[in-house]
């Protein structure tokens, strides 16, 4: 049976971005090894400390480890290396906006190679099995840049100068941008699906409600996208070749949770 978790965790440091009247969340980044399933958080304070939740007794752990940044808002995660590693990139540190990346592994962090432009609330998605980030909340560009081993390179433009969207990489190689803000149209929020394939951009489809701040996870064929501003959530069907269906509401969210965690798990986990 399937059954999604949603973890909302709040923090200490108010949510510095707009009117978002809710207070912030940790992000959490799940690095799965062989032997222990290890969903790993990163506070957004100013000690920014990570914590770990077991999979055998739903504890929540503080580890001695800290990223090398402080990163208080508008940062992505992005598990790596088939889940042995997070890549933890951008974000505002209160006084500057990041184009850092960090590399960590459960008990250290590695500074990487830093993006060209800024890309706080672009995200981290895999498009080509490459990490991938679109736009910036502060700049608000239409910039897409992808990370190989030799470091970040330019994608195509996104048609639109979005951010606070989500990103999801499907299995064949395309990326999926969902939702977010049109800061071309005064903020405008965004129903678009959009998919970058081929090194080109098209609109797939339709949200049946505009979102963003939101969160998705592709399961199966479906993507299931949590919304932050109508709470709504969204199903996102998908065929064998992974061309989109079907979009349908089947339910809602008890509240307004900006980039809430999700991870699958069996049914009745931690109940």
């Amino acid at each position: 049976i399937l059954q999604l978790w949603v973890i909302f965790l709040d923090c200490k440091t108010p949510f510095l971005k707009n009117h978002f009247e809710k207070r912030a969340r940790h992000l959490l980044v799940f690095l799965l090894t062989q032997t222990n399933y290890r969903p790993i958080t990163e506070q957004i304070e100013h000690n920014y400390p990570c914590y770990s939740i077991y999979y055998y007794d739903c504890s929540l752990n503080e580890l001695t480890v800290r990223l090398n940044e402080e990163r208080r808002s508008g940062h992505a995660a992005l598990s790596i290396e088939n889940g042995k590693k997070a890549l933890i990139c951008f974000g505002w540190s209160g006084r500057e906006i990041h184009k850092t990346c960090e590399i960590f592994d459960g008990s250290t962090t590695v500074s990487t190679f830093s993006a060209d432009s800024t890309h706080r609330d672009g995200g981290l998605g895999l498009y080509k099995n490459q990490p991938t980030s679109v736009g910036c909340v502060d700049e608000k560009h239409q910039k897409a840049e992808t990370l190989s081993a030799t470091g970040w390179t330019a994608l195509p433009d996104h048609p639109k100068r979005i951010s606070i969207h989500s990103l999801v990489g499907l299995e064949n190689q395309s990326m999926l941008l969902i939702g977010g803000r049109d800061y071309g149209n005064d903020g405008a929020f965004q129903s678009g699906i959009w998919q970058l394939k081929d090194e080109n951009w098209n609109k797939i489809g339709e949200l049946l409600q505009a979102d963003y701040s939101g969160s998705a996870i592709y399961i199966g064929r479906s993507i299931y996208y949590f919304g932050y501003y109508s709470k709504a959530i969204q199903r996102l069907d998908f065929t064998e070749t992974e061309e989109l269906q079907n979009v349908a509401q089947i339910g809602n969210q008890p509240g307004n949770f900006v980039y809430p965690v999700l991870f699958q798990t069996v049914s009745n986990y931690c109940i």
